[in-house]
């Protein structure tokens, strides 16, 4: 083998790699940044997440008188239709979906209603050319009677002509009348067909939120029902989630214990641990006679996410009782009290982060406790959450 092919494969050590300050400075920074970033990430992931309950207030202690179960309803919750009858083109929402009073949620085909529109203006336009006309030529006949009358004083055209000037002057009048109130009707014309052209909008009557979407892009929709066609009657269903209350039916013979305005406490099937404070909004004024009820209306205090359309609830009223040797204080659920060395305390969530809380129990009940030292109304305690929590931990709440 030649000598110059065997230089060939020896190894070039005589060139250098840049090692200059700015490469190294790159370098550091990108390592210190993706480590913070790591730092971060695992730290974020880290937090545990708790679920927590508003402490409440409690005053005069209140006992249950009567007990009843019913299902959580809107007071406004409507389906949402067209004013006419079209094929659906665009569908704008999907369940879950918040939407603001007057937003678009639907359109509706619309094409011949503005072929109608086009015709509707093209009359417009053509009353008023007429109407221009007429002015032009009653202009005219005011010019050509007002000639005749000087012709009349100077006695060079007769009674007649003068008559027939006036004539042609009042013809021209009632006929410019006519014509501003034909343009009056063709902008009416007008109006009409932009109404319908509007109404092909299906807009929110209200705000809320969607529940339920019954139609499709290419179905026919309706007003009114088609009686076992395949026309829809709504393109979707929109619930106020801030018009939820309870409604239930008491026994007749049961309905002297409930009053207007009375406490009620709620409990939903669905979190059968939270106590929920209500009042009775009114007693519908009439009977069944075939289950022997009455319909109560009850609100609650506070709305909460979690409560939701169509849920079953249990309600307890109250009574409030005249005796003050029961306790006051601040009401949380059992699950929220815990042991540490003998001592009952609660974990208090304060700016996501714990406090160790040292508590005085004044009562105990079914699935709640009456504190009488230790939390204030209004604080968040933790519920369920990792055992070993400490003070000064930081957490993430779900209510």
């Amino acid at each position: 083998m030649e000598k110059g092919a065997l230089d060939g494969l020896k190894i070039d050590r005589t060139r250098e790699r840049d090692y200059s300050p700015g490469r190294w400075l790159i370098l550091v920074v990108s390592a210190v940044l993706t480590l913070l970033a790591a730092w971060w990430w695992l730290g974020r992931s880290a937090v545990p997440e708790v679920r927590t309950v508003t402490a409440r207030e409690i005053g005069a202690a209140q006992s249950t008188v009567l007990n009843a179960s019913g299902y959580v309803t809107a007071r406004r919750q409507a389906t949402v239709s067209s004013k006419v009858t079209g094929k659906v083109m665009e569908v704008f929402i999907e369940e879950g979906m918040q939407v603001q009073q007057d937003q678009v949620l639907a359109r509706l085909d619309d094409s011949n209603v503005r072929v109608s529109l086009r015709l509707a203006e093209a009359q417009l336009e053509a009353a008023r050319s007429a109407l221009r006309e007429t002015q032009a030529l009653l202009t005219e006949a005011a010019h050509k009677l007002n000639r005749t009358l000087k012709l009349v004083k100077r006695g060079v055209a007769s009674a007649a002509d003068l008559d027939a000037a006036q004539s042609g002057k009042d013809s021209l009048a009632a006929r410019l009348e006519s014509q501003r109130a034909d343009v009056i009707v063709a902008q009416r014309q007008v109006d009409v067909w932009q109404q319908q052209i509007d109404d092909t909008i299906i807009r929110a009557p209200f705000a809320g939120i969607i529940v339920a979407k019954n139609a499709q892009p290419g179905e026919m929709i309706s007003p009114l029902s088609a009686g076992g066609g395949f026309t829809r009657t709504g393109i979707g269903t929109l619930v106020d989630m801030s018009s939820l209350e309870i409604e239930v039916d008491v026994n007749e013979s049961y309905i002297n214990r409930v009053s207007a305005g009375q406490a009620v406490t709620a409990v939903l099937d669905a979190y059968p641990d939270w106590r929920i404070p209500a009042q009775v909004i009114a007693i519908i004024p009439t009977a069944d006679r075939q289950r022997a009820t009455v319909a109560v209306r009850i609100g609650f205090d506070e709305l909460d996410p979690r409560i939701l359309p169509d849920m079953g609830v249990k309600v307890a009223f109250q009574e409030a009782e005249q005796s003050s040797e029961q306790a006051r204080g601040v009401v949380v659920p059992a699950a929220a009290l815990r042991q540490d060395k003998g001592k009952d305390i609660v974990m208090v969530v304060d700016n996501g982060r714990v406090e160790r809380r040292a508590v005085a129990v004044a009562e105990r009940r079914d699935a709640e406790v009456v504190l009488s030292a230790g939390v204030n109304p209004g604080e968040s305690v933790i519920t369920e959450g990792p055992a070993e929590l400490a003070d000064g931990d930081s957490v993430r709440e779900k209510h």
